[in-house]
C-alpha cells in the first residue's frame, strides 16, 4: 500500500491531495480552512484533513508530489534576465520560490510534533501536472491536452498527446508571454485588483459590444504555429515583483500593465467608480481577442493532432464564455475539463504523474484512473450539525426541524418554488472553485426578482453577475443548445429562446447561462431538482457559491454565520432545517 501527497505550493491556490495508491481520497483548498480567497502560504491545513481522511500520519505518507519543477527553463530563465537587467526584482523572487520549493521539509516540520515525514519528494513541471489533472480523468483513450494559465515554471502554454498512456509535452510558450496575464491586466485596468476577479470581466463583457478590438489586438500577437507574443510595451510584469500579500493576507498584484496601456485606451477605472457603456465595451473586446488567440492556438492544435478530444486546463480553461464556443469555432468535437482546472488542481496533477510513472508497466492504451466525484472535502453528520445548531442556540430563534429524505426534497422544493433562498449544505464540500451542490445557495429560476436580491442582500457584489443554472441531464437538450454533459460549470451555452423567458433568474443578458448538469451521481442535489421539477416542471434550479465575499463555506458554524449575516430565508444542513420566523 503506497500513499502519495500531491501539493500544490508557492502558488496562489495552495492545496493538498491524498491518494491510496491509484484511488483519490480527499483533496481540499487550504482556503478553506483560513478563510483567505486564493491562499498563498504552505496548505497545512489541507494537509492535516487529507492525512485524517486518509486515517494516517505523515510519517506514513510514502511520497510527496509537486506541481512544479523549479530548476525546469533554468538557463532560459537566466539568459532572459541577463538580457532584462530591470527584471532583477522578479529573479530574486523567483529564487525564493525555488528555495521554498526544494525545501519542503522545513514547511512539513510544522505538521506535527510527534511524527516527521520519511519519505521521498518528486517534482512535476507545472504545465506537465496541469495536462495530468485533466487527461487522466477524462474519458477520451486518444486526445489532445492543452494547459493555458498565467505562468509555472517560466511557462504559460503547454500541450502534447499521449501514447499508451504516457502523457508527453510536445510544446510550450514561455515567459513572459501570457495570455492569462493579458487577461489579467485588463481586467486590472478595469478596476477589479483582486486576484481571480476575470471571472468579473467575462459577466461585464455580455453587457458590451466589441468596438476596441482593433485596438487591444495590438496588446498580443498571433503568429501562427501555436505561437502568440505580447506587445511588452504595454504590460509591466517581465520587469518588476508582482505579487505581494494584501491586507487582508489574501495574494495582490501589481498592475501588470503599463502607462501606454492608458495612453492606448484612455483613463483607467478607478476602483469603485462607476461602471460605463466604455467599461462594457472594453470588456467585450477584451473577451473577443482573448477568443480569437485562443481558437487560433486550438485550430493549430487540431490541424498538428487531427484528434477530436480536447482536454482543458490550467487557469484560463475557467473562461466558461470562451469554453462554450469551442466546439463551434474549432474542429474539436469533443471536450473535457476538470472541476478544478487552475493551480489547487496540480496537486491532484502531479499525483497523477508520478502515479502513472510507476505503473506504466501495468498499462497500455486502457486507463487506470476513473474520473472522481468532486466531492473530496470535509463531511459532517447530522449529529455534529445539531452540536452547532445548539451552540449558535438557533432553536429559541428559528423554526428548528428535522426530515427524513423523501420529505426534506419535496419540503425544500416547496420553498424555493415559493421564491425562498436556501442555503443548501449536503455530504463532503467540493473541490474546486465551483459549488456543485454541496456547499451552494439556491433559489427560484423563474423569479426575475431573485438576481437583484442575490447580488445585493446576499452576495453583496455587483449586480452585472450571472448565476448558474443547475438542471437535470435528462432535460437539457430541451433547455440549451447543447447535448454532451457539462458537470463541473465549466461551458456557457445559449438557452433555447423559447425557454429564456421561463427562467430569467438564470438567463444571462445575451441568453445565455453558465450550466451544470446533474445526474444520480450527484446524489442529495438530484433528488431535490427531481422534486423541483415534479411541483414545477421546470427541470432548473439556480445554483450559486454559499458564501459571501469569502471563500466558500465548510463547517456547519460558517455556513450558520453566513446565515446569520445576510438575508437567506432556509438554511438546510443535512436533514436539519432552519427557518426564520
Amino acid at each position: 500500500m503506497t500513499y502519495i501527497l500531491g501539493l500544490n505550493i508557492s502558488h496562489a491556490d495552495t492545496s493538498a491531495a491524498i491518494f491510496n495508491d491509484t484511488n483519490l481520497i480527499a483533496a481540499a483548498e487550504e482556503e478553506r480552512y483560513t478563510r483567505i480567497k486564493h491562499e498563498i502560504n504552505f496548505p497545512l491545513n489541507a494537509i492535516r484533513f487529507c492525512l485524517a481522511k486518509a486515517k494516517i500520519n505523515i510519517s506514513q505518507v510514502n511520497y510527496i508530489t509537486l506541481n512544479s519543477k523549479p530548476l525546469n527553463s533554468i538557463f532560459r530563465k537566466i539568459f532572459f534576465f541577463l538580457l532584462n537587467p530591470k527584471s532583477y526584482p522578479l529573479f530574486l523572487q523567483s529564487i525564493l520560490n525555488i528555495k521554498n520549493k526544494l525545501s519542503i521539509a522545513d514547511f512539513l516540520c510544522q505538521l506535527d510534533g510527534k511524527n516527521n515525514f520519511t519519505g521521498k519528494v518528486r517534482y512535476y513541471d507545472h504545465h506537465l501536472s496541469h495536462l495530468a489533472s485533466s487527461f487522466y480523468y477524462s474519458p477520451f483513450k486518444k486526445s489532445v491536452n492543452f494547459s493555458i494559465d498565467g505562468f509555472g515554471d517560466f511557462t504559460s502554454c503547454s500541450w502534447g498527446v499521449a501514447k499508451n498512456s504516457i502523457l508527453k509535452i510536445d510544446g510550450k510558450i514561455f515567459f513572459p508571454h501570457s495570455l492569462g496575464i493579458f487577461y489579467q491586466a485588463i481586467t486590472q485596468y478595469l478596476g477589479f485588483k483582486n486576484y481571480g476577479d476575470e471571472y468579473k470581466v467575462m459577466g461585464l463583457s455580455s453587457y458590451g459590444k466589441p468596438i476596441y478590438t482593433k485596438l487591444i489586438s495590438n496588446l498580443v500577437n498571433y503568429k501562427k504555429k501555436l505561437n502568440f507574443e505580447l506587445n511588452l510595451k504595454y504590460f509591466s510584469h517581465y520587469n518588476k515583483k508582482i505579487i505581494s500579500i494584501n491586507e487582508n493576507k489574501s495574494p495582490f498584484f501589481f498592475n501588470l500593465y503599463s502607462i501606454e496601456l492608458i495612453k492606448l485606451l484612455g483613463p483607467e477605472r478607478k476602483k469603485k467608480e462607476e461602471i460605463t457603456q466604455r467599461h462594457k465595451d472594453i470588456a467585450k473586446s477584451t473577451q473577443t481577442v482573448f477568443e480569437n488567440v485562443f481558437f487560433n492556438l486550438l485550430n493549430d492544435l487540431y490541424d498538428k493532432y487531427k484528434i477530436p478530444n480536447l482536454n482543458l486546463s490550467g487557469g484560463c480553461a475557467m473562461n466558461s464564455v470562451a469554453n462554450g464556443k469551442i466546439i463551434s469555432n474549432t474542429n474539436f468535437k469533443n471536450i473535457y475539463i476538470s472541476s478544478n482546472p487552475g493551480d489547487a488542481g496540480g496537486s491532484i496533477g502531479s499525483a497523477l504523474c508520478f502515479l502513472n510513472e510507476i505503473n506504466k508497466k501495468k498499462t497500455t492504451t486502457t486507463k487506470m484512473f476513473k474520473d472522481p466525484l468532486p466531492y473530496l472535502g470535509d463531511f459532517f453528520s447530522n449529529d455534529e450539525i445539531e452540536s452547532a445548531i445548539n451552540q449558535y442556540k438557533l432553536k429559541n430563534i428559528f423554526e428548528v426541524k428535522k426530515l427524513d429524505n423523501r420529505q426534506l426534497f419535496i419540503y425544500v422544493a416547496n420553498l424555493i418554488s415559493n421564491s425562498n433562498i436556501i442555503g443548501w449544505f449536503q455530504g463532503s464540500m467540493e473541490w474546486g472553485p465551483r459549488a456543485l451542490g454541496n456547499r451552494s445557495i439556491l433559489a427560484d429560476p423563474r423569479n426575475s426578482k431573485i438576481k437583484e436580491l442575490l447580488n445585493l442582500k446576499i452576495k453583496k457584489r455587483e449586480n452585472f453577475r450571472p448565476f448558474a443554472p443547475s438542471i437535470i441531464y435528462e432535460h437539457m437538450d430541451k433547455w440549451f443548445e447543447k447535448k454532451c454533459p457539462v458537470p463541473y460549470m465549466s461551458e456557457v451555452y445559449k438557452i433555447k429562446e423559447n425557454k429564456r423567458a421561463l427562467v430569467p433568474a438564470v438567463t444571462h443578458i445575451d441568453g445565455t447561462g453558465r450550466l451544470q448538469t446533474v445526474t444520480k451521481a450527484n446524489g442529495r442535489f438530484y433528488s431535490l431538482l427531481k422534486a423541483f421539477y415534479k411541483k414545477t416542471k421546470v427541470p432548473i434550479i439556480l445554483n450559486t457559491s454559499f458564501n459571501e465575499n469569502e471563500p466558500i463555506v465548510r463547517t456547519p458554524e460558517e455556513a450558520i454565520e453566513c446565515y446569520l449575516r445576510t438575508k437567506m430565508d432556509v438554511l438546510v444542513m443535512q436533514d436539519w432545517i432552519i427557518k426564520r420566523i
